[in-house]
Formats: C-alpha cells, sequence, structure tokens
C-alpha cells in the first residue's frame, strides 16, 4: 500500500516588505530534511506585490513549492483554498515564519495516524510570543470547549474530515481554528494525541492587539456552538465565558458528555482550573489599571 501524502499549507504576503523571507527560507529548508518523503508543501500568496511572488515562482520552478496567487478574503479563506488543492490524505498549517525543527516528526505522525485510524493529531508546541520570549504550549484537550486546546500549527488533519465539516467557517477571521476544533470534538471524531514537540510557531500580534474583537468572536463561535445545548445563553453568560471562561454549569454537565464518562470529573476539574487562572488574570489586570 503507497504512503498517504500530507499536505502542508502556508499562506503568505508580501515576505520582502515584511522582512519575513529569511523565516520563511528556513521553513522550506526544515521541510526538505524531513525523513518522510511524501510531502507536498502548497503556498497560498495574496498577490504579493513587493517581489515575493518573483522568489515563490523559482521556488516552485525548483520543485519545493506548489504556487496559487491570487487575492483572498483572510488567513482562512486562503487555507479553505489550500486546502481545495491539496492532494494529501492529511493537511496540517504553518504561517510564513513557523518550522518543524523535528525532522523525523511526519513520519511518526502519520504512522499514528495510520495505525489508529485518526481524524486529526494535537501535540506540545513552542511559541514564541511577540515580546521576545518562548513558552511551551502543552495540549489541553479537557479546555477545548473554553479556549483553542493547543496550537493550530501542532495539530495534523485527515482532509476528508475537513471536506466532510465544510472547512474553517470564514466569518471567524482570527479563532477559526478554535470553531474547528470544537466542530470536531462535538462529532467526536478521533484526536490522537502525538506527544513530541516538533513545532516552532509565532504568536500572532492580532492576538494581542485586539481585545474587543477577540472577545466578541469568542462570543459568537460560543454561542454558534453550544446555544442548542443551553438555550439560556444571553450576553451576560456569553462576556463571562469568553473572558472568564466562566460557564453555567448545566452547561459544562452537557459539555461533559463528549468525553468518556470514567473523564468526566477530571473534565470540571480542568474546567474550572482554567477559569480561576483567568479569574486571577482578570483581577491581576485590574488591581495594575487602578494603581496607575
Amino acid at each position: 500500500m503507497a504512503e498517504p501524502i500530507i499536505t502542508v499549507i502556508t499562506p503568505v504576503y508580501n515576505l520582502v516588505e515584511k522582512e519575513q523571507l529569511d523565516a520563511f527560507n528556513l521553513q522550506l529548508s526544515l521541510l526538505d530534511l524531513q525523513t518522510y518523503p511524501h510531502i507536498e508543501h502548497i503556498v497560498m500568496d495574496k498577490a504579493s506585490t513587493d517581489g515575493t511572488l518573483e522568489v515563490l515562482k523559482d521556488y516552485k520552478n525548483k520543485g519545493y513549492i506548489q504556487l496559487f496567487s491570487g487575492k483572498d478574503t483572510g488567513k482562512f479563506n486562503a487555507l479553505n483554498e489550500g486546502i481545495m488543492h491539496s492532494t494529501g490524505k492529511y493537511v496540517t498549517f504553518l504561517s510564513c515564519d513557523d518550522f518543524i525543527h523535528d525532522i523525523t516528526a511526519f513520519a511518526d505522525i502519520v504512522n499514528l495516524l495510520e495505525a489508529n485510524d485518526g481524524d486529526f493529531t494535537f501535540a506540545p508546541a513552542y511559541c514564541r510570543h511577540p515580546q521576545g520570549f518562548t513558552f511551551l504550549f502543552m495540549p489541553s484537550m479537557y479546555n477545548v470547549f473554553q479556549v483553542l486546546p493547543c496550537a493550530r500549527q501542532a495539530m495534523v488533519f485527515k482532509k476528508s474530515v475537513l471536506v466532510k465539516e465544510n472547512y474553517f467557517d470564514e466569518k471567524f477571521k482570527y479563532f477559526a481554528d478554535f470553531d474547528l476544533v470544537i466542530r470536531l470534538v462535538m462529532k467526536k471524531y478521533t484526536g490522537l494525541y502525538f506527544d513530541t514537540n516538533y513545532v516552532t510557531y509565532k504568536f500572532s500580534n492580532s492576538s494581542v492587539e485586539d481585545e474587543t474583537r477577540l472577545t466578541n468572536e469568542s462570543k459568537s463561535i460560543y454561542y454558534k456552538n453550544y446555544r442548542t445545548l443551553y438555550p439560556d445563553l444571553n450576553e451576560e453568560l456569553l462576556d463571562k465565558m469568553s473572558r472568564l471562561s466562566e460557564f453555567p454549569q448545566p452547561l459544562l454537565e452537557k459539555l461533559s458528555t463528549y468525553f468518556p464518562e470514567a473523564d468526566k470529573q477530571l473534565f470540571f476539574d480542568r474546567c474550572e482550573e482554567m477559569h480561576q487562572i483567568r479569574l486571577n488574570a482578570a483581577n491581576m489586570a485590574k488591581n495594575k489599571n487602578q494603581s496607575i
């Protein structure tokens, strides 16, 4: 039986102007070192105007990438288009300044998915923060209904599942990946933990700059996915859920059923831990503002 293709999809725009070309070159170099031989790298260029397209065409001619260039309506539109162009059984997503630092990772991930008939994998990842420090983002799947449980870059998906579930919901400009993972868990697709930190990604500036938009989008995702489980959702509840991870207990009871019965108490404990973390952070910020 032929080994399956894994497709890497990378959206780019004006790499030269943004001084991201070196980071993208590192990504290409490390993908070329992967021990798994069946990798397809699709680059979705947003009609760059600074010379980036010419560089990408050279990479395409040398066989490093497949290139598609044209206007898009946002990051997740580009990712969806990339999925449509892909030929791989499995799909993963890297931004232009992310890279795979473990050269055996794709071989091990494909083996894990194939052996267990998995629908997606999730793993730890190094995150480079805009303020200059790096931290390890450990997956927290029991918190999947409150926050994005792991880095999108540290996940590999079965393409057929993404197609069946209608891709990323493009009305969400920041957290469409969060919405997608919620939907996959609620449909009880098989997620597999890959116990290796193999990817380093850069935390988006937008994730720390526009708190109001991020909060509103989280509220919209909660409402979309939970309103049938808890029809009493209102603006006040949604605000607490988004800012503090404070969920109504009856809703948590229903969400707990998406995990094995033996894990029910662990699910509640992890949800309460997340609430306390967010509450403490909010109180610290409030006290800091009052002292200024």
